[in-house]
């Protein structure tokens, strides 16, 4: 999928939004998918791209985290948090379908089935230039940074 177009696509977003990524062309777009709002490890993750944030702004890019929680559980999530980033809501699992971030994991000892922490950078042009995958959470926001000033 590197160096390919990413198809557009349109999910429902924080604020009573739609987000569409066509609508970004222009700008690079941190796409970040973690498992579930308000855990342990999603949580740093976001606080770590939200304290990051006016950097990625100031690079031009645009920031979303992507779960397949609900609307209302990521206003609750976004507001407890304080994130100045949209969330979006993957319930159907259309967009994590498209990027194979569906996996069985392990969570207590039981098998289920879940989003591989995943974040992906798509360029102004809507082209895919970077993909991290089985993201471990400390310093991830910092190297995505680190990424987006080089391209």
């Amino acid at each position: 999928m590197i160096d390919q177009t990413v198809d557009d696509f349109s999910l429902p977003a924080t604020g009573g939004k739609t987000f569409t990524l066509s609508a970004c062309l222009g700008s690079p777009v941190v796409l970040y998918f973690y498992p579930k709002d308000s855990t342990p490890g999603c949580t740093t993750e976001a606080q770590q791209f939200r304290d990051l944030y006016p950097q990625f702004v100031a690079a031009g890019s645009i920031v979303v985290g992507v779960s397949r929680d609900s609307i209302k559980s990521h206003e609750n999530f976004k507001a407890k948090q304080d994130l100045p980033f949209d969330l979006l809501s993957d319930a159907e699992e259309l967009l994590c379908t498209r990027f194979a971030l569906i996996k069985m994991k392990s969570m207590y000892g039981k098998q289920v089935r879940g989003i591989e922490r995943s974040t992906f950078v798509i360029d102004g042009k809507g082209v895919l230039r970077r993909e991290w995958r089985g993201v471990k959470v400390a310093g991830h926001a910092q190297e995505v940074l680190d990424f987006i000033a080089r391209i």
